[in-house]
């Protein structure tokens, strides 16, 4: 009876490890979600930005391969001590406690890797940092809980973005704590800058698909940037413990067209940005040298034209040259007087 009670053990151990297996290999190779956590999934969430590609290429490539190396290396090592330096194999031990060359390797190994790793982290946060020329810029606020947005160069006023009731989700096929009442609208392939700061306490805003996060302090602005490339809806969340309902303040963007986002832009009250007076000095100047005339021709052919307002350039007109005054009448000189 316990042989077969071990046996019976065995083969439901044996049929959990497959199940797990399956259910694991199931996840790998099951297309993920876009903009969203997948369920059972193992891989990171997949990115739709340059910013995020070059994050999971960087874990992917150098971070996991040198973990996964010096992990296996201290268990080697640790496996080949326990072993070969037991009190059994080793009654009698050693009596020296220092080894120069040893510690140098250990000491000059780690800042050679360090310096590897230094080089393509460096890369990947300068990308972060050269934000390039922004197309549209957003303000997000941060409040207790949940978030504000609004578009300055295309005048549409902070709107609040709050988490959609339960019921709401369900109702719409949409991941509940995730999905927002107003969603935070941008448009694919151009430059969205996005400036963070908190209105109360320090908040979190980040957006995984997109590869960014940064924190939401109150009275400080903190800048991301991302370009989408592709449209779809994108969830985020609150990454601060900011409080009692912290994980009621998620994030919903939403990536459309230009056509799209200017229909939204104008459903928001908004429109083009005003000009500058720098725009307008410029246009003006622009009009003023089109509507000038050009200088009249000389009268006189192959003479220059005369220099005016329009054309400074010109040389002055030639003047004739002066005459010589005419001789004056000439007297007859005075007789001598005759002689007596």
């Amino acid at each position: 009876m316990k042989s077969r009670f071990q046996g019976i053990r065995a083969l439901t151990a044996r049929l959990a490890a497959g199940a797990t297996l399956a259910l694991w290999g199931a996840a790998a190779l099951a297309e993920d979600l876009a903009g969203q956590p997948t369920p059972g999934a193992i891989d990171l969430q997949p990115g739709v930005t340059s910013l995020r590609h070059s994050a999971i290429n960087f874990h992917n490539a150098i971070l996991l391969p040198v973990i996964t190396i010096i992990t296996l290396f201290v268990l080697a090592l640790l496996v080949w001590c326990i072993v070969r330096y037991n009190k059994r194999a080793n009654p009698v031990p050693a009596r020296w406690s220092h080894n120069t060359p040893v510690e140098v390797i250990w000491t000059v190994v780690p800042v050679l890797i360090l310096m590897v790793i230094a080089i393509f982290s460096f890369r990947l946060l300068f990308d972060y940092h050269d934000a390039p020329k922004a197309d549209v810029t957003i303000k997000a606020t941060g409040y207790q809980w949940y978030w504000g947005y609004e578009y300055p160069d295309l005048n549409v006023a902070e709107y609040v973005s709050n988490i959609l009731p339960e019921e709401q989700a369900k109702a719409k096929g949409v991941p509940y704590r995730l999905a927002a009442t107003e969603p935070l609208v941008i448009p694919v392939g151009r430059n969205v800058k996005v400036l963070v700061t908190g209105a109360d306490v320090i908040h979190a805003f980040a957006v995984p698909s997109f590869g960014v996060i940064t924190d939401a302090v109150p009275g400080r602005l903190n800048e991301i940037w991302f370009n989408v490339e592709k449209p779809g809806t994108y969830y985020g969340n609150c990454r601060e413990l900011c409080g009692v309902d912290h994980a009621f303040m998620p994030i919903e963007v939403r990536a459309v067209s230009d056509a799209e986002f200017a229909a939204w832009v104008a459903s928001k009250g908004g429109g083009p940005p005003a000009p500058t007076p720098s725009a307008l000095n410029a246009a003006a100047n622009a009009a003023g040298a089109a509507n000038t005339e050009p200088a009249p021709a000389a009268a006189g052919a192959g003479q220059p034209a005369a220099a005016s307002a329009v054309n400074p350039a010109a040389p002055p007109p030639q003047t004739p040259e002066p005459k010589a005054p005419a001789a004056a009448p000439t007297q007859p000189a005075p007789k001598a007087p005759a002689a007596k």
